[in-house]
């Protein structure tokens, strides 16, 4: 996500990496005026300058058992291709553009000579899930380009989420998953180590993947090299609101913006979540003057943005409105 701070960017919860909104922002009253909404069509990206939200960046999940050295480096060409800018791309690609994630992903790996290079194994059949939601099966098209070229005979299943298709992987039932690394590490962590366990993600990345490894050494999983492309939490204003009021970083918004008329965006849990408002609360100081429940990084956050209806709205960094242009 840092390669857009103060761009075009835009971050989530739920199923597509961390997690963080019902009830009404407090603390507005006494916190200062605040900054009214400002409607707009160009939606900016916050820069996390304190880290509040963790490293989830693309990385592929696989298998132990049916990891092989060319597999592997297969996987790394993709994930070495990819940043959150050119992910963005890709997504606007589907999302807006309207083309399949089948095509887009071949367009992506024509234009990176995503090929060149692999080295051909002993191939066979390969499975590889897809999460139900167009990204993640964008990523997964993408995968397979890859592992053709290793000589594998690969074929992409939508499996659903990550309750359902995570315990396949550990089968053997699907044998390759893109994966979002600190989410990953969390879940993997409170299925070994229980629901109160210490959280292992990090906004450090190689601790996340420290802690990611260790968690998948006991069920079962391996990884390749994580990419530099991210989809995690962001917030997301209004060119116009940022420029009015003089913010590319999210201390920018808690200094010059905590107050009564400042409205946050996001779903229904985001007030009680260390990586939505409850985060902003802790880790900044920011102050909300209220909260409207709307949706994950959805339509109805970006809406709201645009019409000026809310100030800041809680979004996913790699959605493909934010693309530039």
């Amino acid at each position: 996500m840092s390669a857009l701070a103060g761009g075009m960017i835009l971050a989530g919860c739920g199923d597509e990496g961390s997690s963080g909104t019902q009830a009404p922002a407090t603390g507005g009253a006494g916190a200062g005026a605040g900054c009214a909404p400002a409607a707009g069509s160009q939606l900016v990206v916050l820069e996390d300058d304190k880290k509040l939200q963790n490293t989830d960046n693309v990385v592929p999940a696989i298998n132990a058992k049916a990891s092989k050295p060319e597999l592997v480096a297969a996987l790394d060409k993709v994930s070495a291709a990819l940043d959150t800018t050119k992910l963005i791309a890709l997504n606007k690609a589907v999302d807006v553009d309207r083309k399949t994630s089948k095509v887009a992903a071949e367009e992506f790996a024509a234009a990176n000579s995503l090929t060149t290079g692999i080295t051909k194994g002993q191939g066979g059949p390969i499975t590889i899930g897809a999460a139900n939601f167009p990204e993640n099966q964008t990523l997964a098209e993408l995968y397979s380009i890859a592992l053709t070229a290793a000589g594998y005979q690969p074929k992409v299943q939508q499996i659903g989420n990550r309750e359902l298709y995570e315990p396949a992987l550990e089968k053997g039932e699907i044998q390759v998953v893109p994966e979002y690394a600190a989410t990953l590490a969390d879940f993997l962590n409170g299925k070994v180590n229980g629901a109160n366990a210490a959280p292992i993600s990090s906004p450090d990345l190689d601790k996340t993947m420290a802690g990611l490894k260790a968690a998948g050494d006991k069920v079962g999983l391996t990884f390749g090299t994580p990419s530099a492309a991210q989809d995690q939490n962001a917030f997301a204003v209004t060119k116009e609101f940022a420029d009015k009021n003089g913010l590319t970083t999210l201390s920018d918004l808690a200094t010059k913006c905590s107050g009564t008329a400042t409205v946050l965006g996001g779903p229904p849990e985001c007030p009680q979540r260390p990586k939505c408002q409850k985060g902003l609360e802790e880790v900044y100081s920011f102050k909300a003057g209220s909260f409207s429940s709307l949706d994950a990084g959805g339509p109805q956050t970006k809406t709201a943005l645009t019409t000026g209806t809310i100030s800041v709205g809680l979004v996913f960094s790699s959605d493909g409105a934010l693309a530039a242009g």
